[in-house]
Protein backbone atom coordinates (compact mmCIF):
# COMPACT_ATOMS: atom_id res chain seq x y z
CA UNK A 1 0.00 0.00 0.00
CA UNK A 2 1.44 3.42 -0.82
CA UNK A 3 1.90 6.29 1.42
CA UNK A 4 1.08 9.26 0.46
CA UNK A 5 4.49 11.73 1.96
CA UNK A 6 3.90 15.57 1.33
CA UNK A 7 5.83 18.29 2.77
CA UNK A 8 5.30 19.92 6.07
CA UNK A 9 3.81 23.20 4.74
CA UNK A 10 5.50 26.42 6.63
CA UNK A 11 3.32 26.93 9.07
CA UNK A 12 3.19 23.17 10.51
CA UNK A 13 7.29 23.21 10.11
CA UNK A 14 8.62 21.73 13.23
CA UNK A 15 10.56 24.96 13.98
CA UNK A 16 7.34 26.52 14.44
CA UNK A 17 4.85 24.61 16.25
CA UNK A 18 4.23 25.85 19.77
CA UNK A 19 5.42 22.92 21.52
CA UNK A 20 8.96 23.04 19.82
CA UNK A 21 9.08 26.74 21.06
CA UNK A 22 7.84 26.15 24.38
CA UNK A 23 10.93 23.56 24.78
CA UNK A 24 13.34 25.65 23.48
CA UNK A 25 11.94 28.43 26.11
CA UNK A 26 12.21 25.93 28.53
CA UNK A 27 15.87 24.97 28.23
CA UNK A 28 17.45 28.56 27.03
CA UNK A 29 19.54 30.19 29.48
CA UNK A 30 18.87 33.38 31.31
CA UNK A 31 21.08 35.70 29.28
CA UNK A 32 19.05 34.25 26.11
CA UNK A 33 15.76 34.73 27.33
CA UNK A 34 17.28 38.12 28.00
CA UNK A 35 18.75 38.94 24.31
CA UNK A 36 15.23 38.03 22.57
CA UNK A 37 13.03 40.13 25.13
CA UNK A 38 15.45 43.27 24.55
CA UNK A 39 15.60 42.69 20.69
CA UNK A 40 11.80 42.85 21.13
CA UNK A 41 12.01 46.42 22.70
CA UNK A 42 12.78 49.10 19.41
CA UNK A 43 14.38 51.96 21.44
CA UNK A 44 16.61 50.00 23.46
CA UNK A 45 17.79 48.60 20.32
CA UNK A 46 18.45 52.15 18.76
CA UNK A 47 19.71 53.10 22.23
CA UNK A 48 22.37 50.14 22.25
CA UNK A 49 23.68 51.37 18.26
CA UNK A 50 24.07 54.94 18.70
CA UNK A 51 26.07 53.86 22.38
CA UNK A 52 28.13 51.38 20.19
CA UNK A 53 28.71 54.25 17.44
CA UNK A 54 29.92 56.93 20.09
CA UNK A 55 32.08 54.64 22.12
CA UNK A 56 33.56 53.68 18.50
CA UNK A 57 34.31 57.74 17.90
CA UNK A 58 36.07 57.31 21.44
CA UNK A 59 38.34 54.62 20.41
CA UNK A 60 38.82 55.91 17.01
CA UNK A 61 39.03 59.65 18.17
CA UNK A 62 42.24 60.32 16.15
CA UNK A 63 41.35 59.05 13.08
CA UNK A 64 38.04 60.34 12.46
CA UNK A 65 38.85 64.19 13.62
CA UNK A 66 40.27 66.01 10.74
CA UNK A 67 42.70 67.82 12.86
CA UNK A 68 44.18 67.91 16.83
CA UNK A 69 41.87 69.42 18.90
CA UNK A 70 44.67 72.44 19.82
CA UNK A 71 45.30 73.18 16.14
CA UNK A 72 43.71 77.17 15.88
CA UNK A 73 43.56 79.66 13.05
CA UNK A 74 44.22 83.31 14.38
CA UNK A 75 42.65 84.08 10.86
CA UNK A 76 39.20 82.18 11.53
CA UNK A 77 38.08 82.96 14.57
CA UNK A 78 34.36 82.09 14.67
CA UNK A 79 33.96 81.03 11.72
CA UNK A 80 30.60 79.44 10.29
CA UNK A 81 30.03 75.99 9.43
CA UNK A 82 31.11 74.74 6.19
CA UNK A 83 28.64 72.23 4.55
CA UNK A 84 30.12 69.22 3.04
CA UNK A 85 28.92 69.09 -0.89
CA UNK A 86 29.17 65.68 -2.27
CA UNK A 87 28.89 66.23 -5.81
CA UNK A 88 29.77 69.09 -8.36
CA UNK A 89 28.38 70.31 -10.95
CA UNK A 90 30.65 69.91 -14.66
CA UNK A 91 29.89 70.53 -18.36
CA UNK A 92 29.86 66.83 -18.51
CA UNK A 93 27.29 66.68 -15.57
CA UNK A 94 27.34 65.69 -12.22
CA UNK A 95 30.75 64.26 -10.54
CA UNK A 96 31.80 62.73 -6.83
CA UNK A 97 33.89 65.26 -5.64
CA UNK A 98 33.70 66.33 -2.09
CA UNK A 99 34.79 70.11 -1.21
CA UNK A 100 33.74 72.78 0.88
CA UNK A 101 33.38 76.49 -0.02
CA UNK A 102 35.21 78.95 1.29
CA UNK A 103 35.01 82.64 3.20
CA UNK A 104 35.06 85.73 2.58
CA UNK A 105 35.42 88.50 5.41
CA UNK A 106 33.25 91.88 4.97
CA UNK A 107 32.28 94.52 7.51
CA UNK A 108 29.01 95.09 8.96
CA UNK A 109 28.52 98.55 8.74
CA UNK A 110 26.02 98.66 11.38
CA UNK A 111 28.07 96.49 14.19
CA UNK A 112 31.75 97.79 12.52
CA UNK A 113 33.15 94.12 13.13
CA UNK A 114 34.67 91.38 10.93
CA UNK A 115 31.65 88.32 9.17
CA UNK A 116 32.32 85.53 7.73
CA UNK A 117 30.31 84.71 4.47
CA UNK A 118 30.17 81.83 2.43
CA UNK A 119 32.37 82.62 -0.70
CA UNK A 120 30.52 80.17 -3.75
CA UNK A 121 33.15 80.62 -5.95
CA UNK A 122 36.17 79.20 -3.71
CA UNK A 123 36.24 75.56 -3.51
CA UNK A 124 38.23 73.62 -1.03
CA UNK A 125 38.41 70.25 -1.86
CA UNK A 126 38.41 67.36 0.22
CA UNK A 127 39.29 63.43 0.30
CA UNK A 128 38.70 60.61 2.41
CA UNK A 129 41.83 59.01 3.95
CA UNK A 130 43.83 62.25 3.84
CA UNK A 131 47.37 62.44 5.55
CA UNK A 132 47.67 65.33 8.15
CA UNK A 133 48.76 65.61 11.94
CA UNK A 134 50.66 62.32 13.02
CA UNK A 135 49.04 60.58 15.57
CA UNK A 136 49.24 56.65 17.61
CA UNK A 137 45.59 55.33 16.23
CA UNK A 138 44.74 53.00 19.80
CA UNK A 139 48.28 54.22 21.16
CA UNK A 140 50.40 51.61 18.99
CA UNK A 141 50.84 52.42 15.23
CA UNK A 142 52.21 55.50 14.25
CA UNK A 143 50.35 56.71 11.44
CA UNK A 144 49.29 59.93 9.72
CA UNK A 145 45.87 58.97 7.88
CA UNK A 146 42.62 60.96 8.99
CA UNK A 147 39.23 59.58 7.79
CA UNK A 148 38.24 63.07 6.16
CA UNK A 149 40.38 65.83 5.55
CA UNK A 150 41.12 69.17 3.16
CA UNK A 151 43.42 68.40 -0.13
CA UNK A 152 45.28 71.30 0.96
CA UNK A 153 46.92 71.38 4.71
CA UNK A 154 46.48 75.30 4.34
CA UNK A 155 42.89 75.11 3.33
CA UNK A 156 40.41 75.85 5.91
CA UNK A 157 37.54 73.25 6.84
CA UNK A 158 35.34 73.59 9.55
CA UNK A 159 32.58 71.40 9.39
CA UNK A 160 31.10 72.72 12.28
CA UNK A 161 32.30 76.07 12.67
CA UNK A 162 35.15 77.50 14.89
CA UNK A 163 35.31 78.59 18.10
CA UNK A 164 37.42 81.89 19.40
CA UNK A 165 40.71 80.92 19.14
CA UNK A 166 39.73 79.22 15.31
CA UNK A 167 39.86 75.75 16.56
CA UNK A 168 38.04 73.49 14.89
CA UNK A 169 34.59 71.87 17.19
CA UNK A 170 33.92 69.09 15.51
CA UNK A 171 37.34 67.41 16.33
CA UNK A 172 37.19 69.19 19.31
CA UNK A 173 33.71 67.24 19.86
CA UNK A 174 35.15 64.09 18.83
CA UNK A 175 37.96 64.18 20.95
CA UNK A 176 35.76 65.38 23.70
CA UNK A 177 33.55 62.23 23.52
CA UNK A 178 36.40 60.17 24.81
CA UNK A 179 36.76 61.71 28.07
CA UNK A 180 32.83 62.49 28.97
CA UNK A 181 31.88 58.34 27.53
CA UNK A 182 35.00 57.15 29.72
CA UNK A 183 34.69 58.84 32.43
CA UNK A 184 31.20 57.34 32.79
CA UNK A 185 32.63 53.82 32.39
CA UNK A 186 35.16 54.81 34.84
CA UNK A 187 33.16 56.07 37.40
CA UNK A 188 29.98 53.36 37.29
CA UNK A 189 33.45 50.67 37.45
CA UNK A 190 34.12 51.95 40.89
CA UNK A 191 30.53 52.47 42.35
CA UNK A 192 29.73 48.79 40.95
CA UNK A 193 32.71 47.77 43.14
CA UNK A 194 31.69 49.77 46.41
CA UNK A 195 28.19 49.24 45.72
CA UNK A 196 27.81 45.76 45.90
CA UNK A 197 30.62 44.94 48.25
CA UNK A 198 29.08 47.75 50.68
CA UNK A 199 25.59 47.06 50.07
CA UNK A 200 26.46 43.27 50.04
CA UNK A 201 28.15 43.15 53.50
CA UNK A 202 24.83 45.47 54.73
CA UNK A 203 22.39 42.94 53.71
CA UNK A 204 24.58 39.69 54.32
CA UNK A 205 25.80 40.27 57.87
CA UNK A 206 22.42 43.02 59.07
CA UNK A 207 22.76 44.27 62.53
CA UNK A 208 25.16 46.80 64.02
CA UNK A 209 27.06 46.89 60.60
CA UNK A 210 23.77 47.06 58.55
CA UNK A 211 22.89 50.16 60.66
CA UNK A 212 26.18 51.97 59.71
CA UNK A 213 25.95 51.63 56.62
CA UNK A 214 22.67 52.50 55.73
CA UNK A 215 22.99 55.69 58.29
CA UNK A 216 26.35 56.67 55.90
CA UNK A 217 24.42 56.31 52.76
CA UNK A 218 21.27 58.40 53.86
CA UNK A 219 23.90 61.35 55.37
CA UNK A 220 25.32 61.06 51.73
CA UNK A 221 21.83 60.91 49.77
CA UNK A 222 20.37 63.69 52.01
CA UNK A 223 22.98 66.16 50.80
CA UNK A 224 21.89 68.12 48.05
CA UNK A 225 23.88 66.78 44.62
CA UNK A 226 25.01 70.06 42.89
CA UNK A 227 26.14 71.79 45.92
CA UNK A 228 28.29 68.52 47.18
CA UNK A 229 29.77 67.86 43.45
CA UNK A 230 31.10 72.02 43.36
CA UNK A 231 32.32 71.88 47.05
CA UNK A 232 34.15 68.55 46.36
CA UNK A 233 35.23 69.56 42.95
CA UNK A 234 36.55 72.94 44.28
CA UNK A 235 38.48 71.36 47.10
CA UNK A 236 40.77 69.74 44.58
CA UNK A 237 44.25 71.97 43.93
CA UNK A 238 44.28 74.33 40.96
CA UNK A 239 47.96 73.37 40.41
CA UNK A 240 47.22 69.51 39.50
CA UNK A 241 48.39 67.82 36.08
CA UNK A 242 44.92 67.14 33.72
CA UNK A 243 45.19 63.95 34.43
CA UNK A 244 45.17 64.12 37.95
CA UNK A 245 42.05 66.55 37.70
CA UNK A 246 40.24 63.58 35.78
CA UNK A 247 40.89 61.08 37.86
CA UNK A 248 40.14 63.40 40.92
CA UNK A 249 36.60 64.12 39.36
CA UNK A 250 35.98 60.55 38.30
CA UNK A 251 36.75 59.56 42.14
CA UNK A 252 34.27 62.23 43.68
CA UNK A 253 31.64 61.18 40.96
CA UNK A 254 31.95 57.88 42.08
CA UNK A 255 32.15 58.32 45.90
CA UNK A 256 28.53 59.58 45.62
CA UNK A 257 27.31 57.60 43.25
CA UNK A 258 27.63 53.86 44.93
CA UNK A 259 24.50 54.52 47.09
CA UNK A 260 21.89 53.96 45.13
CA UNK A 261 23.23 50.60 43.75
CA UNK A 262 24.14 49.43 47.50
CA UNK A 263 20.65 50.02 48.19
CA UNK A 264 19.42 47.51 45.81
CA UNK A 265 21.90 44.83 46.55
CA UNK A 266 21.06 45.22 50.24
CA UNK A 267 17.49 44.29 49.50
CA UNK A 268 17.81 41.42 47.44
CA UNK A 269 20.98 40.26 50.21
CA UNK A 270 18.42 40.39 52.64
CA UNK A 271 16.21 38.20 51.11
CA UNK A 272 18.88 35.85 49.51
CA UNK A 273 20.65 34.77 52.43
CA UNK A 274 18.26 32.78 53.97
CA UNK A 275 17.57 30.72 50.67
CA UNK A 276 18.60 26.97 50.39
CA UNK A 277 21.43 27.47 47.40
CA UNK A 278 23.07 30.07 49.84
CA UNK A 279 22.38 27.43 52.78
CA UNK A 280 24.00 24.61 50.65
CA UNK A 281 27.21 26.84 49.78
CA UNK A 282 27.83 27.69 53.58
CA UNK A 283 27.72 24.01 54.70
CA UNK A 284 29.73 23.09 51.91
CA UNK A 285 32.57 25.15 53.43
CA UNK A 286 32.40 28.13 50.99
CA UNK A 287 33.93 31.27 52.75
CA UNK A 288 31.66 34.68 53.05
CA UNK A 289 33.05 36.43 50.49
CA UNK A 290 32.84 33.64 48.00
CA UNK A 291 29.26 33.10 48.84
CA UNK A 292 28.64 36.47 47.81
CA UNK A 293 30.36 36.74 44.86
CA UNK A 294 30.20 33.28 43.33
CA UNK A 295 26.65 32.20 44.58
CA UNK A 296 24.23 35.39 45.70
CA UNK A 297 25.56 38.48 43.11
CA UNK A 298 25.03 36.78 40.07
CA UNK A 299 21.68 35.41 40.82
CA UNK A 300 20.71 38.92 40.42
CA UNK A 301 23.70 40.29 37.57
CA UNK A 302 21.15 40.80 35.17
CA UNK A 303 19.18 43.30 37.50
CA UNK A 304 23.01 44.67 38.36
CA UNK A 305 23.67 45.47 34.74
CA UNK A 306 20.73 47.45 34.09
CA UNK A 307 21.14 49.66 37.02
CA UNK A 308 24.71 50.21 35.93
CA UNK A 309 23.53 51.15 32.27
CA UNK A 310 21.15 53.73 33.92
CA UNK A 311 24.16 55.33 35.97
CA UNK A 312 26.39 55.88 33.44
CA UNK A 313 23.85 59.12 31.85
CA UNK A 314 24.19 60.62 35.34
CA UNK A 315 27.89 60.84 35.42
CA UNK A 316 28.04 61.87 32.18
CA UNK A 317 25.71 64.89 33.22
CA UNK A 318 27.53 65.01 36.47
CA UNK A 319 31.02 65.51 34.57
CA UNK A 320 29.50 68.19 32.09
CA UNK A 321 27.74 69.84 34.57
CA UNK A 322 30.73 70.49 36.97
CA UNK A 323 33.29 71.38 33.75
CA UNK A 324 30.60 73.75 32.20
CA UNK A 325 30.57 75.63 35.67
CA UNK A 326 34.38 75.21 35.19
CA UNK A 327 34.90 73.17 38.78
CA UNK A 328 35.49 69.66 36.62
CA UNK A 329 37.96 69.09 33.99
CA UNK A 330 40.42 72.06 32.58
CA UNK A 331 41.94 73.16 29.10
CA UNK A 332 44.17 71.59 27.99
CA UNK A 333 41.58 68.88 28.14
CA UNK A 334 39.15 68.58 26.05
CA UNK A 335 35.08 67.16 27.31
CA UNK A 336 31.73 68.30 25.88
CA UNK A 337 30.95 69.99 29.28
CA UNK A 338 34.59 72.30 28.58
CA UNK A 339 33.51 72.37 25.22
CA UNK A 340 30.15 74.13 26.48
CA UNK A 341 32.20 76.61 28.41
CA UNK A 342 32.50 78.46 25.40
CA UNK A 343 28.59 79.02 25.45
CA UNK A 344 29.03 80.19 28.56
CA UNK A 345 27.77 83.82 27.47
CA UNK A 346 24.60 85.19 25.26
CA UNK A 347 27.49 87.25 23.14
CA UNK A 348 28.89 84.38 22.45
CA UNK A 349 26.16 82.28 21.57
CA UNK A 350 24.64 84.69 19.50
CA UNK A 351 27.43 85.49 17.17
CA UNK A 352 28.21 81.34 17.00
CA UNK A 353 25.30 79.93 18.22
CA UNK A 354 27.24 76.53 16.63
CA UNK A 355 29.21 76.46 20.08
CA UNK A 356 26.07 74.78 21.73
CA UNK A 357 26.46 71.43 19.31
CA UNK A 358 28.40 69.89 22.34
CA UNK A 359 24.97 70.10 24.63
CA UNK A 360 23.44 68.13 21.33
CA UNK A 361 25.86 65.57 22.07
CA UNK A 362 25.09 64.98 25.30
CA UNK A 363 21.44 64.99 25.18
CA UNK A 364 22.21 62.08 22.22
CA UNK A 365 24.21 59.95 24.40
CA UNK A 366 22.25 60.33 27.74
CA UNK A 367 19.20 59.74 25.52
CA UNK A 368 20.59 56.14 23.95
CA UNK A 369 22.22 55.43 26.96
CA UNK A 370 18.66 55.81 28.87
CA UNK A 371 16.75 54.07 26.61
CA UNK A 372 19.14 50.88 26.46
CA UNK A 373 19.27 50.80 30.10
CA UNK A 374 15.08 50.56 29.98
CA UNK A 375 15.52 48.04 27.50
CA UNK A 376 17.75 45.79 29.59
CA UNK A 377 15.89 46.15 33.26
CA UNK A 378 12.89 45.03 31.26
CA UNK A 379 14.87 42.09 29.91
CA UNK A 380 16.90 41.25 33.40
CA UNK A 381 13.25 39.86 33.87
CA UNK A 382 12.63 38.03 31.22
CA UNK A 383 9.65 35.94 32.59
CA UNK A 384 7.52 39.15 33.26
CA UNK A 385 4.99 39.86 30.05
Amino acid sequence: MATDVRPLSPATTPAETPETVESSVSVASQWQLMWWKFRKHRLAMLGGIVTIFIYLVAIFAEFLAPFPPDAFSARHTYAPPQPLHLFERTPEGLRFKPHVNGYKVEIDPVALRRTFVVDEEAKHYVRLFAKGAPYKLLGLFETDIHLIGPEDPDAPMYLMGADRLGRDVFSRLIYGTRISMSIGLVGVAISFVLGILLGGISGFYGGAIDNLIQRVIEFIRSIPTIPLWMGLAAALPADWSPLRVYFGITIILSFIGWTGLARVVRGRFLSLRTEDFVLAARLDGSSELRTIWKHMVPSFFSHIIASLTLAIPGMILAETSLSFLGLGLRPPIVSWGVLMQEAQNIRSVATAPWLLIPGLAVVVAVLALNFLGDGLRDAADPYNR
